[in-house]
């Protein structure tokens, strides 16, 4: 049967009409990561504590630290506690030095602020709220790729202005979250809709390309909030960029593989001859024609992941390695200001190491295949961070290049999840099983500032956690298939096994020849 890839061997898969799409899906990437980056340093801690000047009224003469020693409680680990002083008593200071307090409460006239990196945060704007006591998606097929990317740009847009006008630390969290989800759907989508009219052997690009400008992304942005140090107006600066992208988002193509499971025949065979005539190449009517009869037609969605005994092992094995890279990821990149160097280093080299690992990816993808490359990257990456807790921990140097060589696999592991996932599943339901597994792997990076707070127990709780789950997750990524140098599944059958790849044990290098003898 006559299938998609034919049609994109015809008309061109990797000419100028893909080039530019791949460079417009992926250009936002260079500014997506200043959210993320943001929250390092809009939430940056500024070794705050109560204001405990009263005790200067008894006793004026004495040292900062000892007013401190007098008037606040230690955590465990022996520094002052940020967000409770023990309670004020009517006594000499005599009487306090030889009795001392014991009774705490929570900051009754304010907060010290000793770190002077920064000029405005959100911890320095919003005061009351530096001590907040602790708290106790099929309908996506339905829009197609070209809606569900344009409207997050849109959304980001606006609630990047809404978090710099943030009146409250409440309207603050409300736009973050939206911007939060809009950047999710934008990554997936953008990534889906290119690699859908990129050829067999480029297949990788749209999800590495547009993580090396993430990684660029981190560097400029640690330039915007090295000069600029104001959190609201970090926020404006961040704005401008997607005023631009939402401009020129509005002329981007749906996809042809996805109009044709939909039913949607000559809006399918519209967009074929258009991008034939951009690739300045001609694609046989009879050729369409035949594609376009013979194309099922698969709308049940969800129902199909789950209820494929295939596709749901692969979904569920897919989406623990995605959920574990992320929750190491994230619990890395959260704690980017503890390996004992300067915040910006810290942040600098963890954007400067992520550029390298996706050009490796791509090589790695195309060279070594898909599950070795995945499996390699988590199991390694796993082990690296366990090797953090053997390293003394006064050995911040040490610390901080295990920690960035571990953030650096688990960074291509997220590339290669993002390649493999959509190899894995047929058109009518991968944008459903990415979106999901992408929502699972984002609730796992949600866990991550509350498994880096286990370390109040033991500080290598954390690292053991996301560690193992990396190694773990590495390891069962051996029950997927390989499926380097196969056309991207149409169908449910395909999907199952029953497709036939490009060639039978392709050699390294043999997608492109196969590509080239068939152009």
């Amino acid at each position: 049967m006559a299938d998609f890839g034919q049609i994109l061997e015809s008309i061109g898969d990797f000419g100028l009409f893909q080039k530019l799409l791949l460079f417009a899906l992926c250009f936002p990437n260079l500014f997506l990561p200043f959210q993320l980056s943001s929250l390092v340093f809009n939430h940056a801690d500024t070794n705050h504590h109560c204001n405990t000047d009263w005790i200067l009224q008894v006793g004026p003469n004495l040292t900062k630290e000892e007013q401190l020693n007098l008037t606040l409680p230690r955590l465990p680990d022996g520094s002052f506690s940020p967000c409770e002083m023990y309670v004020p008593m009517d006594w000499d200071l005599s009487t306090i030095q030889e009795y001392g307090l014991n009774e705490t409460t929570t900051c009754t006239n304010g907060w010290v602020h000793n770190d002077t990196i920064y000029e405005a945060t959100i911890v320095t704007d919003k005061p009351e709220n530096v001590c907040l006591p602790p708290s106790n998606l099929a309908e996506l097929e339905r829009f197609g790729r070209k809606r569900a990317t344009q409207i997050p740009v849109v959304l980001m847009l606006i609630f990047t202005v809404v978090t710099g006008l943030s009146p409250n630390f409440y309207v603050y969290l409300a736009s973050q979250f939206i911007v939060g989800v809009a950047l999710g759907g934008f990554r997936i989508n953008s990534i889906i809709l290119a690699t859908e009219w990129i050829g067999v052997a480029q297949r990788s690009y749209a999800a590495c390309l547009s993580q090396v400008l993430a990684a660029l992304g981190q560097v400029m942005f640690l330039a915007v909030v090295y000069y600029v140090r104001d959190w609201r107006l970090d926020q404006f600066i961040m704005a401008g960029p997607f005023a631009f992208v939402v401009i020129y988002i509005w002329f981007i193509p749906e996809s042809g593989r996805w109009l044709l499971v939909r039913g949607r025949t000559p809006n399918a065979k519209e967009v074929i001859q258009k991008v034939a005539a951009i690739n300045k190449r001609t694609v046989p009517d009879s050729l369409v024609e035949k594609v376009l009869n013979e194309k099922p037609i698969e709308r049940e969605g969800i129902k199909i992941l789950f209820a494929s005994r295939v596709l749901r092992k692969y979904f569920l094995t897919i989406t623990f390695a995605w959920c574990a890279l992320n929750l190491a990821y994230y619990s890395l990149s959260l704690n980017v200001g503890k390996f004992g160097l300067d915040i910006f280093l810290n942040q600098l080299i963890f954007g400067l190491s992520e550029i390298p690992v996706h050009f490796i990816c791509m090589w790695s993808l195309e060279t070594v295949g898909r599950k070795a490359s995945l499996m390699c990257a988590l199991i390694v990456g796993g082990f690296l961070c366990l090797l953090t807790l053997a390293v003394p921990q006064s050995n911040y140097i040490a610390i901080a290049a295990l920690a960035t060589c571990g953030r650096f696999l688990m960074n291509g592991a997220g590339s290669i999840c993002n390649v493999y996932i959509q190899e894995l599943f047929p058109t009518s339901i991968r944008q459903t099983a990415t979106g999901l597994g992408s929502t699972a792997a984002r609730a796992a990076s949600m866990l991550s500032p509350v498994v880096n707070m286990l370390e109040i127990y033991h500080f290598t709780i954390p690292t053991l956690v996301f560690g193992s789950l990396a190694v773990a997750s590495g390891i069962t990524a051996f029950l997927l298939p390989e499926t380097r140098c196969t056309e991207l599944p149409g169908s449910t059958e395909e999907a199952e096994g029953k497709r036939r790849p490009k060639m039978t044990n392709p050699a390294p290098g043999d997608c492109e020849e196969v590509n080239a003898t068939k152009l």
